[in-house]
């Protein structure tokens, strides 16, 4: 009977750890790697033409309320609020002052609009509403 029973806890616990572990790791993706733009919606400049040499990046600071990047041109760090799947964005705050276009402006008050975001396919989607705002592919850190 003692077999049995501590046979069925450890079944009981490894079960639960899976399952934390995969929902844990589902999450973690988002803070384990930098993340870098590919897309971005609005205006009628192409990608290229706004960010001409340098492509934002985003990178989340896990158990932290902090993300920092590049927005094209300048570094910033921002602080930033997520619950599930909805996530926003305080106002970046630059690091430096260069000027390098429109993108930078872009980049920037298109992250304060995002209400969401979503992962598919190894890229991390920010949302507003269910309209794609902005997408970034990975990168190594």
């Amino acid at each position: 009977m003692k077999k049995q029973t501590l046979f069925l806890i450890a079944i009981i616990s490894f079960l639960v750890v899976s399952c934390t572990t995969n929902s844990l790791s589902k999450n973690d993706k988002i803070y384990s790697n930098a993340w870098e733009l590919e897309y971005i919606t609005g205006p009628r400049i192409t990608f290229q033409g706004l960010f001409p040499d340098m492509k934002p990046k985003i990178q989340f600071t896990k158990g932290s309320d902090m993300i920092t990047g590049n927005s094209g041109c300048n570094g910033y760090n921002t602080k930033y609020k997520m619950n599930g799947s909805e996530i926003s964005f305080e106002q970046p705050e630059m690091s430096t002052m260069m000027y390098c276009g429109d993108g930078e402006n872009v980049f920037r008050k298109t992250m304060t609009e995002v209400d969401s975001y979503r992962m598919t396919d190894g890229k991390l989607e920010f949302l507003m509403g269910d309209v794609v705002m902005m997408r970034f592919k990975q990168i190594m850190k």
